[in-house]
């Protein structure tokens, strides 16, 4: 079900808000955790039981983790185990099977959100085992951690330990539940009318034989995916602590502006926060981080970088996107920072900027040989023999429009506005963000109620 569909807007949205607010306080968890499940099982069935497997082995091991004093790292062991074997089994095992040149006698299907829910769950079990955080007793309360529906597809990843108080008690108030509806309908916005219609053009330019695009072609779609995916992504985290929010969790936020970076590793601060501490937190540093001399630090950056490209799908081309990025920062940290330092600020985003955009051509583009050659496009401008499409094929008004606020809101132009609670607000101000909230409510509700099916880039990951 998507936060975008009318039956999640129209039907799933205000019957949850309702059953919430209408139950008492002991069971309010219980009604959120039950229509997780729903929302989880209305677009992947019996999966759902994997979900619910999932609460009841991660509940048991945590508990034997809390008691289990001599046997607590094999018990940590087992609980890491049984989290990764579904994953690896629906996301790489026919991966593995082509790559030791067998052919799948049936395609598997990929359960959504898999690679997000698993991570929280490991996440939970290491906190405890490290007496970060206490196993949770009540299982509801677990069971919603895990299974919390508005980022239970594509995140962010909630450390258990920034929420267990929340899933006991948690503050329900008239100003924050209208922040969330206001985030939740810039959520919306950001996808509808921006990531959209920019993927809608890099999609069309993407599908065709790279033979047939130029320079021209490689570039705009390059940028439009570049937009479309920060923009998807971003609009989904919106999205999800908007929901959150109305129902009086604050859960982390997942970016932080990230195309205003000046170096990699500053993207990788801003980017897919949630994601990033996680890989720090339980892979980076148990490596030896940075503490076992620059060799070994370099070598950490590839393992966790290789790995992070692997995260997001069963492909080659993600794994050279994930070692490209370790590469540049594994150069950042042999000098490259000094240099860049002692340039100007806006050849230290162009250069960020740069290195972002080519990587997005390896994690769009599925063939690693096409990539390179729509790369050389770029690099090169050259211009192909058998082009059949110009650049003003494919662009619209629309198109343009998307990109010129695509571009003005990927800067912090609005962040001081946007910060502003609306407890502080004056009443002139808070007329003029009710009109231009609901103005944007309503053109999201033309968009919708003409657009066909178009889900968020990362519930394939």
């Amino acid at each position: 079900m998507l936060f975008t569909s009318p039956t999640f807007i129209f039907i799933f949205l205000p019957l949850v808000l309702l059953a919430y607010y209408l139950s008492p306080q002991k069971l309010k968890n219980l009604i959120l955790l039950s229509f997780s499940l729903l929302f989880y099982a209305w677009g992947e069935v019996f999966y759902v039981l994997l979900m619910v497997a999932s609460v009841m082995v991660n509940y048991l091991i945590g508990r034997l983790l809390f008691h289990h004093i001599k046997l607590r790292k094999m018990v940590l062991g087992i609980g890491v185990t049984l989290n990764l074997i579904p994953l690896l089994f629906f996301k790489y095992f026919t991966f593995f099977l082509e790559q030791l040149g067998q052919t799948p006698t049936a395609e598997i299907h990929l359960p959504l959100g898999i690679s997000f829910f698993t991570f929280q769950a490991i996440s939970y079990l290491v906190d405890v085992y490290r007496e970060q955080t206490p196993a949770e007793r009540n299982l509801i309360n677990l069971g919603l951690y895990i299974a919390l529906f508005p980022q239970l597809i594509a995140g962010p990843i909630v450390r258990f330990r920034s929420i267990n108080k929340q899933l006991a008690e948690r503050l329900h108030s008239k100003a924050q539940f209208i922040e969330g509806i206001e985030r939740l309908i810039f959520g919306l916005s950001k996808k509808l009318l921006i990531a959209n219609p920019l993927g809608f053009v890099a999609d069309q330019i993407y599908a065709l034989p790279s033979s047939q695009i130029d320079g021209s072609l490689a570039w705009m779609a390059a940028i439009s995916y570049t937009m479309q995916i920060y923009f998807d992504f971003s609009a989904y985290s919106d999205m999800a602590i908007g929901l959150a929010k109305m129902f009086g969790f604050k859960i982390p936020e997942n970016f932080n502006y990230p195309y205003m970076a000046q170096s990699i590793q500053e993207f990788w601060r801003r980017w897919h926060i949630s994601l990033s501490r996680w890989f720090r937190d339980y892979l980076y540093i148990p490596l030896g981080g940075n503490r076992l001399g620059d060799k070994r630090t370099y070598f950490n950056l590839l393992v966790v970088f290789t790995l992070c490209g692997f995260w997001h799908g069963a492909s080659w081309s993600f794994v050279i996107w994930g070692l490209y990025h370790g590469l540049f920062l594994i150069l950042e940290r042999l000098g490259l920072t000094h240099v860049l330092l002692t340039t100007p600020r806006l050849f230290r985003h162009a250069y960020a900027l740069l290195v972002v955009i080519f990587g997005w051509v390896f994690f769009r583009v599925e063939s690693i040989g096409d990539a390179l050659a729509i790369q050389g496009r770029m690099l090169f401008t050259s211009q192909p023999e058998n082009v059949l499409y110009s650049l003003h094929y494919f662009v619209s008004p629309q198109f343009y429009l998307a990109l010129f606020f695509g571009l003005l809101l990927s800067t912090s132009v609005f962040k001081r506005w946007s910060m502003v609670s609306i407890d502080q607000q004056s009443n002139a101000q808070l007329l003029g963000r009710n009109i231009w909230i609901i103005a944007l409510l309503l053109l999201n509700f033309v968009v919708i109620s003409a657009s066909t099916y178009n889900p968020f880039i990362y519930f394939r990951f």
